[in-house]
């Protein structure tokens, strides 16, 4: 039988650090929600707040500010009257489209795997 192989701290800390950097950025359940809103092209504030079910506008707003400070999505002010403000995806988001998507397939696992789990009893 193998051993497994044990991390030296180093390499442990090679590993959590990015993990916590990326956690740090995606923390809470509503980030997600609105980087795969925008996903699907530019939107203003109301919009967002449609897609993404049972979210309050004072979370939403801070959220979408914490996503811009993060380089993830670009906001816009339109000069018109009345002022159009617009939300989108920056470039650098596209970075995380395979994250997304191995999230999205587990979810599915996940999903399945606990309805059988409960149908069985």
């Amino acid at each position: 039988m193998e051993k497994p192989v044990e991390l030296n701290h180093s390499e442990c800390m090679g590993i959590l650090r990015p993990i916590r950097d990326a956690l740090d950025v995606l923390n809470g359940k509503w980030k997600l929600p609105i980087i795969v809103a925008l996903s699907f092209g530019e939107k203003r504030f109301t919009e967002i707040a449609r897609e993404v079910h049972g979210i309050t506008d004072r979370v939403l707003s801070k959220e979408l500010q914490d996503l811009t400070m993060n380089g993830l999505v670009k906001r816009t002010v339109e000069d018109t009257f009345p002022v159009k403000v617009t939300y989108a995806l920056t470039p650098h988001s596209k970075s995380l489209d395979e994250v997304i998507e191995a999230l999205r397939k587990w979810g599915v696992l996940h999903r399945e795997i606990i309805l059988k789990g409960s149908s069985d009893e």
